[in-house]
């Protein structure tokens, strides 16, 4: 995998959640399109090599319906960025790896497809070629850091994470976490007690003080002087 191309979240609204996302942090509004097989209208920001994908559900029996539905606000998925989605399905499917979608469709982020969450311990992850140029070449003040992902056994998890997508385990604190990379970015691994009790990245900051996904300044910011004060952080239900 090149890199997280993006992390999805589901709104009430695009345009109330342009107010932080784009008004209040300054992510640039990359893309934004609705997408009728999928019931939604979205929005990509850039953060980075990375985006922020926005989703509005408009049929409340949708799956992003009814995902908001029952828990409100909050992240949905991880997407990678592939070179060859074709490729990579193929591979996939090989492993006998549960798939969502057995063959590439459009989306916003390019030609796309799921992988079941049971496939990736508990994790929507969904598979994105892009069809041009993206995030990568759009200035933004912030940069996605790190995505969490709770697990019931973080060494399982991290294997996982591994074998279907190549993430390197790059460091290791000691305790029962795995930090895995993936491009300029990375995936922390966190037993799921210390994000709620939930696994997968549904989860909202614990007693431990982490959050589901984290943003940072970029060095090459002109906004530095300002952000450099502090980290945004987005959590499952802000």
């Amino acid at each position: 995998m090149r890199r997280i191309h993006h992390v999805g979240i589901v709104v009430n609204r695009l345009e109330d959640a342009y107010r932080f996302y784009r008004d209040t942090l300054g992510l640039p509004l990359v893309k934004k399109a609705t997408i009728p097989d999928q019931h939604v209208r979205a929005a990509l920001l850039g953060a980075g090599e990375s985006e922020i994908e926005l989703l509005e559900p408009l049929d409340p029996s949708s799956g992003v319906g009814r995902f908001l539905a029952r828990r409100g606000e909050g992240l949905h998925h991880l997407c990678f960025d592939t070179p060859d989605i074709v490729k990579t399905l193929t591979s996939l499917k090989e492993m006998r790896v549960e798939l969502l979608d057995a063959a590439p469709r459009a989306g916003l982020a390019g030609q796309i497809a799921f992988v079941h969450p049971r496939a990736c311990c508990g994790v929507l992850v969904e598979l994105a070629t892009p069809a041009s140029a993206s995030a990568a070449d759009v200035p933004a003040p912030l940069r996605l850091k790190r995505l969490v992902i709770g697990a019931s056994d973080v060494r399982r998890a991290s294997d996982v994470l591994h074998s279907l997508f190549g993430l390197e385990e790059v460091a290791m604190n000691g305790g029962p976490r795995s930090m895995l990379a993936v491009g300029r970015g990375a995936v922390l691994v966190v037993p799921s007690e210390e994000v709620g009790g939930t696994e997968g990245i549904g989860a909202s900051r614990n007693r431990r003080g982490h959050r589901a996904a984290e943003l940072e300044p970029r060095r090459e910011s002109s906004h530095q002087p300002l952000l450099a004060r502090r980290s945004a952080f987005i959590a499952a239900h802000r």
